[in-house]
């Protein structure tokens, strides 16, 4: 649907405002009471000095196994601090139960493989102007590995953070595939509340992705240079989350296309 081309009138996604202020955190109270019936989220920080995400503009990226991720990582966010404006396929806005409330959200559409595609870093360009934190999964989909290790990232957190400055703050997932999978969705749910099965979340130090490809912010960068980047930000979650598991990754900028395909 045409979200980045509507009217004045439907865009308040852009600058949610108090009032989606206030619906954030009643959302989240809401949300974090039946995630917490369903899992329990624990959470740890590579350094236990700093409680809470930084001020400012921020990028937070997270590996991505569940139908779940979207509201474990807000959850996380506000737990530290700051209320994520998170960046969501098309998909996601055409629910009928899930996209009105993304909406008056603030959240952002990703709207792949349409003209209005590359509206979608304006629009997280515009919030981190603005001083606000976007959330975001740097694979793009839940991954395809049947291990659950990330996928290799897609390039657009990096050039977000690239164009803006702003730093990225790696937030490494585990077990939130086995929240909500991809079957039997209310099933697993109705299970999880005798269980509730751990997710695992380590917080990582901020990333100044400018300094990595030696660049000030705004500056033209080569493709090489991006995809480069990409891989050691994604090489930084990819460790959290081996760390969380006790394992040794199979790839540690994540698993290439390749490698899915095999």
């Amino acid at each position: 649907m045409g979200v980045l081309h509507t009217r004045r009138m439907d865009t308040s996604w852009q600058r949610p405002g108090l009032r989606a202020a206030l619906l954030y955190a009643v959302a989240a109270t809401v949300l974090g009471g039946v995630v917490s019936l369903v899992s329990r989220l624990e959470l740890t920080r590579r350094n236990v000095v700093r409680h809470d995400l930084p001020d400012g503009p921020l990028i937070v990226v997270a590996n991505h196994t569940s139908y779940a991720d979207g509201i474990l990582l807000a959850l996380v966010g506000r737990r530290l601090g700051r209320s994520l404006r998170l960046m969501a396929t098309g998909g996601v806005f055409r629910s009928a139960l899930v996209g009105p409330l993304a909406r008056r959200l603030g959240f952002i559409p990703v709207l792949r493989g349409t003209s209005s595609a590359a509206g979608s870093l304006d629009a997280a360009a515009e919030a981190l102007a603005a001083g606000e934190a976007v959330g975001l999964f740097p694979e793009g989909r839940i991954t395809r590995d049947p291990d659950q290790w990330p996928e290799r990232s897609k390039t657009g957190a990096v050039r977000l953070a690239l164009r803006t400055g702003a730093p990225v703050v790696p937030v490494a997932l585990v077990g939130a595939h086995r929240v909500v999978g991809r079957r039997r969705i209310l099933a697993r749910l109705l299970g999880n509340v005798a269980t509730r099965p751990i997710v695992a979340v380590e917080v990582g130090e901020p990333l100044d992705v400018c300094r990595l490809a030696g660049v000030a912010a705004g500056d033209p960068v080569d493709e090489t240079t991006v995809r480069r980047v990409a891989d050691e930000v994604m090489a930084s979650l990819v460790a959290q989350v081996a760390a969380l598991r006790g394992e040794t990754p199979p790839h540690p900028y994540g698993v290439p296309e390749s490698a899915l395909s095999a």
